[in-house]
This record gives structure tokens, sequence and C-alpha cells, in this order.
């Protein structure tokens, strides 16, 4: 029996792999003789670089950058000379752990190392760079790492504008002559579906988890609002106020796709051939209810099970309100952890104890 085991983090408790490998073994004791393929499972935020990087290959380019308070930071991204091809991970650069609880604000935080990162793999002579924008602590619509780029920004002075999100206030005037791209294609993590400005926008969805009061919230709004005027695109277009509105700079100002990122992933770890040569197939994140079917990775896993034909299993930390569309969707079942515990070398007992239930059930 060939399983393919594909595991979403289970956030606080166990990142991607281990889940994974804590699942294969779980089906290793219900059945030795089983191939039990791990692939790494993320949806483009922290962490998404340690998943692929083992098959992607290429070399870890380290690098100072300037960080999202304006000091600098040890960043690194993956480079592939063969290919040409750049992996970028927005959190190692501006991300939002990089900044103390107490020291978060939105107003003045900067995607600028985000774009010295870009920069640098096209100096290396990258033709394609895939960007992953989760975890950001920013709001400054990309604004920031398009002055890394070599885009002027500037006021009705003439004068270039401040950082983070309040610079974006005075701004007047944008300058694309010095943009740095050429003709290298940018594809940006994408997995949400929110405007750049608004009530779900940017600034008020996910400006509070950054640091920003209400009033904060509506200031970076109307800043985010006079960016997209001056630039004439709209702030209207879903998905442009991912990771404080970089994929309406990315996907405006330096033409780039907006893909998911889980299906970025699948595609650099070639999800798709290992299940469509599998017997079955297990995937699952912390918490399985009515969201996992809008999208999440473990979705994804889904589909390809399906267009395969392949039986599907879910296991799950807990499951919430609404994971009968789970099974509605096509998962063959769900299964919450037997105990579910949040410490680490706990959380792989019972995610192996789990699993190997499962699988007894399937082979008895």
């Amino acid at each position: 029996m060939k399983i393919t085991v594909a595991m979403d983090s289970f956030k606080g408790s166990l990142t991607s792999l281990e889940a994974g490998n804590a699942v294969k073994s779980g089906i290793l004791r219900a059945c030795p003789d089983a191939e039990v393929s791990v692939l790494p499972l993320a949806d483009g935020g922290e962490g998404t670089l340690d998943c692929i990087a083992p098959f992607v290959g290429g070399s870890e380019i380290l690098l100072t950058v300037t960080g999202p308070s304006g000091t600098p930071v040890d960043s690194s991204y993956i480079y592939v000379p063969s290919d040409g091809c750049a992996y970028i991970e927005m959190a190692r650069a501006s991300g939002l752990t990089l900044v103390p609880e107490n020291s978060r604000d939105p107003l003045t935080a900067t995607s600028y190392g985000t774009g010295e990162l870009i920069a640098d793999a096209v100096r290396r002579g990258a033709r394609k760079i895939f960007v992953f924008i989760g975890g950001s602590a920013t709001n400054d619509g990309g604004a920031g790492m398009l002055q890394a780029l070599g885009v002027k920004l500037t006021d009705s002075s003439g004068t270039d504008i401040g950082t983070g999100a309040a610079g974006l206030k005075e701004l007047t005037c944008v300058d694309l002559s010095g943009l740095c791209l050429g003709d290298v294609s940018v594809t940006a993590a994408c997995d949400v579906t929110n405007p750049l400005c608004g009530p779900d926008g940017a600034s008020f969805v996910y400006g509070p988890q950054k640091g920003a009061t209400p009033e904060m919230c509506a200031e970076m709004d109307s800043y985010l609002a006079n960016f997209a005027s001056v630039t004439g695109f709209s702030s209207d277009e879903p998905g442009t106020g991912a990771a404080g509105g970089i994929s309406f700079a990315l996907k405006n100002l330096c033409g780039a796709v907006l893909m998911s990122g889980a299906e970025m992933v699948l595609a650099a770890t070639a999800a798709e051939r290992e299940i469509k040569d599998s017997d079955m197939v297990i995937t699952g994140e912390g918490r399985m209810d009515s969201q996992t079917v809008n999208g999440k990775a473990p979705y994804k896993i889904l589909e390809l099970g399906l267009k395969y034909g392949k039986p599907v299993y879910g296991i799950c930390g807990i499951t919430g309100e609404g994971v009968e569309r789970c099974i509605e969707a096509g998962f063959n079942k769900i299964m919450p952890l037997i105990r579910p515990v949040m410490e680490r070398d706990e959380a792989v007992r019972s995610v192996a104890e789990t699993a190997e239930g499962l699988i007894r059930c399937q082979v008895r």
C-alpha cells in the first residue's frame, strides 16, 4: 500500500513535517509494509521556505536587510541558478515575528527588506521570483518594497515619502522608471480575497493583529486609498489586501501573478505526481471546520485526491463548526486527535496514535 501524507502545521505544536512524520510513524505501526511519502504543506506564510527547500534545491542566500521597524535583520532566500528561480519569504524580512509585541506599529512598519531580497535575486540573475507574502508586520501597501526596487514615491515637493502606511498620506507621485525588475516574472502567494481598502481590506481586517487600534485602522485605510488613487488602480480588487497590501503593489506595479500559496507549495513538491501514484491520501491541520473547504491547504490536497479517485482522510487536532462540510466536499473521514494536546512531544504521540487507529480501521 502506498500512502501520501501531506499535513499542514498544527500551529503552536507541530510543524508541517513534524505532523507528517508523526502520521507516518503511526501508519507503519499499523502497516509495516506500507510505502509512505511525507510531503510538507504550507499556505505561503512563515515557514514555507523550510517546507519547500528540500524539493527545489539551490542555495540559501544570506543577507542583512532592513527589518519592518527600520533596523537591520538577518534574512535569507533560496536561489536556484540552474533554472533562474528565487524563492522569497516575506516573513523573513518584514515579518510580524521580527518585531517584539510591545513595539509593533503598522503605521510605520516597512516592507523595504522584502524589496531588498527581491532586488538581490534580480542582481544574481533570477528570471523567476516566487514571493510568499504571509506573516507580514506591515500595512504599507508594498511601498517600502517598491522603493527598494528603485521606484520613486514622492510628495508634492518631490521629496521621498516617509516609511510605512503613514508615508502614503503624503504620496502624490509614483515614478516606475527606475524599477529594477526588467523582464523578470514574479509570482506572489495570495490565499485571501480581501481588497486593499474598505471594511474587508488590509487595514481593518489584519491591522489589529499587527498592533493597530481602530483609529489607526481607519487612518491606514485612507492612506492606502490614496496610494491606489495615485497609482490609478482599483482599491476594491479581491486579493490585493494580502500582507498589508503588498499584493496590490506586486500585482499592479510589478506585474506579478497572484497564486494560491498552497498551490505554489504543491507545485514545488510535485504533490500531484505523488498523489496520482498513491492508494490513499492523508492530510489535515490543527483545526478542521467549515473554513477548511474554503481553499485552505488540506482542501487543495483533497482536490488532487478527488482528481485521481483516491480516498482522502483528514487528521486534525480538533474539529469545529461546519466540519460536516469537509465530508460533503469529499473527505472519506475526519479524525480529531485521540488526545488533543498542545505540547510538542505529546502532540507527536497523539497524532501517531490517531493515524495508527485510522489505518487499522481501513486495512482490517
